[in-house]
């Protein structure tokens, strides 16, 4: 979008995708370190990467055939969002997350999305260089390759920080034995 100098959307879809994560991690913040969550669901945060997944993909999907039909558009976008669901389910899958969060945070982003091609389809500046699109693809091959940034290692060390505690919050606590209550 920067590249296309769509200066109005590229600013949209910050502030959408920020406010995204912004709710992902003050949720991870509030339960690591103050034990902020819905044990009934196991929701201790929105997954992140299922946020991601579904602000990201779908709109990926939009913006690649945007001057398509709109056939294309809508098969680019559903398209977008069945990988979405699937990252999602990934992370239930591996016991990263649980269903409430894996979920939560899908829905959280695909909020995200719809918002941001809401906006876009009534945006009539956009010009996306097919070029510049053909050279994020190495990127996509390499990516898996790259070490990850230790984030969920920060958001702890914030959490403990501004909560003062010494330990974090697990779901570990929630499946602890509860002493009698007589």
């Amino acid at each position: 979008m920067l590249s296309g100098k769509s200066w109005r959307l590229t600013a949209i879809w910050a502030v959408l995708f920020g406010a995204g994560m912004a709710l992902v991690v003050i949720t991870k913040i509030a339960f690591i370190g103050w034990g902020i969550g819905v044990e009934s669901v196991e929701f201790a945060g929105f997954s992140g990467h299922a946020m991601r997944a579904a602000a990201v993909f779908p709109v990926a999907g939009f913006l690649a055939f945007r001057s398509s039909s709109l056939t294309a558009r809508q098969l680019s976008t559903a398209a977008g969002v069945l990988l979405a669901v699937l990252i999602a389910i990934s992370r239930v899958y591996v016991q990263a997350h649980s269903v409430s969060e894996a979920v939560t945070g899908c829905l959280l982003g695909l909020t995200v999305a719809a918002l941001f091609i809401w906006y876009a389809s009534t945006e009539h500046h956009l010009a996306l260089s097919r070029v510049l699109v053909a050279l994020c693809v190495p990127v996509l091959l390499v990516a898996p390759r790259v070490e990850p940034v230790p984030t969920e290692a920060w958001i702890t060390k914030a959490a403990l920080y501004l909560s003062g505690r010494e330990h974090p919050y697990t779901r570990a606590i929630w499946n602890a034995p509860r002493p009698e209550v007589r």
